[in-house]
């Protein structure tokens, strides 16, 4: 019988040719790639190759004779790691085995399974997920016999959020209340003893959260010379993408990790720096050189995504902050439009110009998918939402859900069903459950007592005690606190002022609840006040509801003529849009008092962070920009409020920004 294969002699392969990095990249890059030995703060502006960069230094490291095995890369998102192993991988066209490349989570993971003992636990340690450390907290919370019902008590998740924040950013708990939290700093002292329950029950169960990655592997660091000798010397050279983004915990990692070698190369941009809402320090960046006195500053600052004009823009703009790294982006592209400056009269023909836009920028043969509507808050999009569904335009919520469709809004949206419509079952099975002591059982059960009146409405208006509900005493707490809410619908306005119900909702009772659920409920409550001045544009409860009804029904659905079905156009807020470009871009509400955030106005330090955030936006477009702004807004306390263009615009030169007009008796915009 013939064998099914046939041997063939071993032929020694041929090694791949080495890497001609003068042809791969620019001056800039070339030489962080062969010079970046040492402390090395590489400062890469928005589209400048700063991951071809970091691709091109390890790849020139491994042919130089550094074992994979001496390389620690850190990046923000694990996908990133593998996409920049791969790239490596394809140029040199041999696997880097053994190269340490991840998010500091997977690193720290990593190691504390190597030595889990020297903290108490054991290797096979579990990792909590948000979900399974909210239910650990609840059990905290339990255990402390915690009056979990008071208003000044935040939920699990909320605690979670409070005691990650003074982890991640190495403050102590009280602290971040009273930055962040000011409404729960009476209940500082208890977050206290959660917290240390908490770590309790971690250890008991052998287990450690996100953070506890981060904080052990710290610990281990700083308690154990050994350890920290041992990886010192392991890692010889450490290597952080998107180091702008880094807080003080990660920081501290880096500068430990470093220790002994002293070739630590870290990439990042101050411009770029906007998540200090979640802890990120801008600081770590811009201390780099005092911090490392050696330190080494390479620029890239060719940009490779937009034209001259947008460029200038952002230029002109970032150079309004006091405490950065001065740099100017520069383009190999030709000449463009300059970027267009759109007053409106008010938000709808905002929206209306944004769509119209849309369509004849398609017919002009940009695809929807190259194009994207930002925004600094959510609800900035909400009338473009409608606008939008109105117009058969595709469109998705890029990390997110649509405006009226979050939990929130639809919370209170739920109790003005009730007031059109009191036979609604599910809606009161919405508001009733949002109380505690009320879940599923006892808002059926309330359901049927009320559905057997005549007027299931002006019965739970009648019964503030909840004398013929028959609850125990837990549940009665809950509807009592219902029943107050509920009053806002008797108001004699309620039928035909739905923004001033909405208000009214909020202050009785669901600001409250707001604060204790929802770790970020400044922002939800800020919707919430947008969506009260959105409905007091509507003469009736009724109406505001229909149209919310007839116009949320639309998923973008595949419109007649148009292909491929699965065309859209992405809206985003601007955090969302980080690291990503669009050919025609729009960027909403570019007034004063909603960009930058009112709340900024007066600190320094938020200012230049808002101006980062519109320095971002605006280096996501590549071809052309819109900034768009309304003259007036209504407030449903105030009526109609004259909005002044933002302070943005208005430290940009004329000369380098066009300006359009749009009449208010266009009938394209005629709504």
């Amino acid at each position: 019988m013939a064998t099914p294969y046939t041997l063939h002699p071993s032929v020694p392969s041929t090694p791949p040719p080495r890497l001609d990095y003068r042809a791969a990249l620019n001056a800039e890059q070339h030489r962080v790639v062969t010079e970046g030995d040492g402390h090395v703060l590489v400062l890469a502006g928005p589209g400048s190759g700063k991951t071809r960069t970091l691709i091109y230094r390890v790849a020139y490291l491994l042919e130089r004779g550094v074992p994979p095995s001496a390389i620690l890369l850190v990046t923000f998102t694990v996908k990133a790691a593998r996409e920049m192993l791969a790239r490596v991988e394809g140029l040199l066209q041999q696997r880097p085995d053994g190269l340490w490349g991840g998010t500091f989570h997977h690193i720290g993971n990593l190691i504390l399974r190597q030595h889990a003992d020297r903290l108490g636990l054991t290797p096979t340690f579990t990792i909590l997920d948000e979900e399974d450390a909210g239910d650990l907290l609840a059990a905290c919370l339990a255990d402390l016999k915690l009056p979990t019902t008071e208003r000044r008590l935040p939920q699990a998740t909320v605690i979670g959020a409070i005691l990650s924040l003074a982890v991640n950013t190495q403050r102590p708990i009280a602290q971040v209340v009273t930055a962040q939290y000011p409404y729960f700093a009476e209940a500082a002292p208890i977050l206290e003893r959660v917290a240390a329950r908490y770590t309790q029950r971690k250890r008991q169960a052998n287990a450690m959260d996100y953070d506890d990655l981060l904080l052990g592997w710290l610990r281990l660091l700083e308690r154990h010379d050994d350890l920290r000798a041992q990886y010192a010397d392991t890692f010889r050279y450490v290597l952080v993408d998107e180091y702008q983004d880094t807080n003080r915990l990660q920081f501290a990692l880096v500068r430990q990790m470093g220790q002994g070698h002293g070739n630590i190369l870290v990439v990042g941009d101050d411009a770029q720096s906007i998540y200090a809402f979640r802890g990120a320090d801008v600081n770590n960046i811009l201390e780099f050189p005092r911090q490392f006195p050696d330190t080494t500053i390479f620029k890239l600052e060719a940009n490779y995504r937009s034209t001259p004009e947008i460029l200038q823009v952002a230029n002109v703009s970032i150079q309004h902050n006091r405490r950065q790294f001065p740099k100017a982006l520069t383009t190999t592209r030709p000449a463009g439009a300059a970027p267009i400056v759109v007053p409106l009269v008010d938000t709808r023909q905002q929206a209306a110009f944004v769509a119209q836009r849309l369509l004849e920028l398609r017919d002009e043969g940009t695809a929807l998918e190259q194009m994207a509507v930002l925004f600094r808050a959510r609800y900035q999009a909400a009338e473009l939402e409608l606008e939008l569904t109105r117009r058969n335009i595709p469109y998705v919520i890029r990390g997110g859900v649509r405006f009226f469709e979050q939990t929130h809004i639809k919370d209170v949206l739920a109790y003005l069903k009730l007031l059109v419509n009191p036979a609604d079952e599910l809606a009161w099975g919405r508001t009733l459950r949002l109380h505690d002591g009320i879940g599923q059982v006892y808002a059926q059960r309330i359901w049927s007592r009320l559905q057997a009146t005549v007027d299931p409405l002006q019965a739970a208006f009648h019964d503030a005690a909840g004398a013929t509900l028959e609850l125990p005493a837990r549940a009665r707490g809950g509807w009592q606190r219902f029943h107050r809410t509920l009053g806002a619908l008797q108001l004699p306005e309620a039928p035909h002022q739905p923004g001033q119900v909405i208000l009214e909702i909020v202050a009785r009772g669901y600001r409250p609840y707001a604060e204790a659920r929802f770790h970020d409920a400044r922002d939800r409550l800020e919707d919430l006040a947008q969506l009260a001045a959105f409905a007091a544009t509507y003469r009736s409860t009724d109406q505001l509801l229909a149209d919310l009804s007839l116009r949320e029904g639309f998923k973008g659905e595949t419109i007649t003529g148009w292909s491929p079905p699965d065309e859209h156009v992405v809206l985003s807020t601007i955090h969302q849009a980080k690291g990503l470009e669009w050919k025609s871009l729009f960027l909403l509400g570019m007034s004063d008092g909603q960009f930058p955030h009112p709340k900024s106005i007066d600190d320094q330090e938020a200012l230049e962070e808002e101006r980062r955030l519109f320095y971002v936006a605006v280096t996501r477009a590549k071809d052309e920009l819109y900034l768009t702004y309304p003259l007036t807004r209504y407030s449903s306390q105030t009526g109609e409020v004259l909005m002044r263009p933002s302070r943005f615009l208005q430290e940009l030169p004329e000369t380098i920004l066009d300006h359009w007009s749009v009449q208010v008796a266009d009938p394209a915009f005629d709504d």
